[in-house]
């Protein structure tokens, strides 16, 4: 059994397992999903990418969850917290925060709801200073998900990522504080 990390109404976010990968490929892995993360995945590329947020779990007690729908129990997404690791970022190091959510779950206000728990986690017990989430210029329900997270834009981090096909580029960069956070709540 999966170690639940966090909860909300209607969403469990549990640590990734064996065989979520396999799961991620088939729900999760497609081009409406992908259009803004780098392209439809090789089951390989999405098992290395989970073994990766099984280990930042393992040595930094944080990283990216799988979300479960507490209605179906279904795989809808992931989302979480890790460190930037793109060398190319301003930001290398920072903490970082991202989701995704499949398809068929777009609109229900999921992606929201569960950064909400992500946010209060990385600025209680996980003690962050400040959270960055990287999208594209093009991906505006990213973005303006970002800003209604309260993250404000900051021009100075953005980069150009060479494993991002030109229409992903730049990669923008948002920020929040735990100040900014906490006086929001």
């Amino acid at each position: 059994m999966a170690e639940i990390v966090l909860e909300t109404a209607r969403l469990i976010l549990r640590r990734p397992v064996e065989g979520d990968a396999e799961a991620q490929f088939r729900l999760t892995n497609t081009p409406g999903v992908m259009a803004h993360l780098g392209g439809v995945q090789t089951l390989a590329q999405i098992a290395r990418r989970e073994a990766q947020a099984r280990d930042s779990f393992a040595r930094e007690g944080f990283g990216f969850m799988m979300l479960v729908e507490k209605a179906s129990g279904e795989l809808v997404g992931r989302c979480g917290l890790k460190r930037v690791t793109t060398q190319r970022a301003p930001s290398v190091g920072d903490h970082e925060v991202g989701w995704m959510v499949r398809q068929d779950r777009w609109r229900r206000g999921y992606a929201g709801e569960a950064m909400g728990a992500v946010l209060a986690w990385a600025f209680g017990p996980i003690g962050a200073p400040h959270v960055v989430a990287l999208t594209s210029q093009s991906n505006v329900p990213s973005w303006r998900l970002m800003e209604k997270l309260g993250m404000e834009r900051r021009p100075e981090l953005d980069f150009a990522d060479p494993e991002y096909p030109p229409q992903d580029n730049p990669t923008i960069v948002y920020r929040l504080t735990a100040d900014r956070w906490r006086a929001r709540q």
